[in-house]
């Protein structure tokens, strides 16, 4: 595994973090953000904003594309805190942490540390929020992947049983105002949920759900993207009870998942994990069957 300083699509400081089989970029001109992550010589599995990449600077909030930290629960302005300057960048043995300039609107400092696995395609990414403000502050920690085109979301329900050993409900499904549950991206199975990206579809679509198993997917052009992280069964999470949210336009798709809410008080700080990785040869499914014929088997191996 190697770390190298690059230049990446007009951003003069970025570094690549690499191993035989795939390789990040994380941004030091602007972020914190991990603006790609692939296998080696392929595509990037995440989204890049075409007329943003490479800028900085301005007052003006920029999506760019690739991996955010926010705070949640959304609100505007807060969560739209322009990411367009420098970050510290730490290169260390086993990863890169990137340190934002504490947000003058919120007094919160964003952090994020990436470890890529010598010799395997996964990747630890911990997120921290410290409050340098004067106040406390409830919040939960908000981790987005900016997913490319053309792929599929997939979502797991807890375990189903039958009536009536199963009084009480065992999972949370979250809508949205602009919400649609007869939007055709949507497949909604027994054990899953399908949210599907259509180049041709430009109207937002949002879902979110508790997600007790503590995994999510993105299944693209043979490549499967998987994210796992810890649920806590008894916390409190933001937006009716959300550890996973998704976000779909014509354009990209959204992975996000949030940490318990917490009451951060000056100087306290609140940390939270993903795992990512990244498998080829994977069938993109539209069905709960395929689910389990194509996905499940390799979901299994990181859990």
């Amino acid at each position: 595994m190697k770390i190298e300083k690059v230049p990446y699509r007009g951003w003069q400081n970025c570094f690549r973090m690499a191993n035989n089989l795939v390789d990040l970029i994380v941004t030091a001109d602007v972020g914190p953000r991990v603006i790609r992550f692939g296998f080696i010589d392929q595509a990037n599995e995440f989204k890049e904003f075409e007329n943003e990449v490479g800028k900085t600077g301005g007052d003006e909030w920029r999506s760019y594309g690739g991996h955010r930290l926010w705070h949640a629960p959304e609100a505007m302005p807060r969560s739209y805190a322009p990411d367009n300057s420098p970050v510290e960048l730490r290169v260390r043995d086993a990863g890169i942490h990137a340190i934002q300039p504490i947000e003058t609107q919120t007094g919160i400092q964003k952090e994020i540390e990436i470890t890529l696995e010598e010799g395997s395609a996964h990747v630890s990414v911990l997120h921290r929020l410290r409050n340098l403000g004067t106040w406390s502050v409830e919040l939960a920690v908000w981790c987005l992947s900016v997913m490319d085109m053309e792929g599929t979301a997939i979502v797991p329900l807890p375990p189903r049983g039958p009536h009536p050993d199963n009084l009480l409900p065992t999972s949370t499904l979250a809508v949205w105002a602009y919400t649609d549950l007869t939007d055709p991206r949507l497949a909604w199975g027994k054990r899953f949920i399908l949210l599907r990206q259509d180049p041709k579809n430009s109207t937002p679509q949002k879902i979110g759900a508790s997600v007790p198993d503590g995994w999510v997917a993105y299944a693209r052009a043979g490549h499967l993207f998987v994210k796992t992280f810890e649920y806590v069964a008894e916390a409190i999470y933001p937006d009716m009870g959300c550890s996973f949210e998704s976000w779909t336009n014509h354009e990209m798709l959204e992975l996000e998942t949030l940490s318990p809410l917490v009451y951060l008080a000056p100087g306290d700080e609140v940390e939270y994990v993903e795992d990512w990785y990244l498998f080829d040869g994977v069938k993109t499914p539209a069905s709960d069957d395929e689910v389990i014929k194509t996905v499940l088997p390799v979901i299994k191996q990181v859990l």
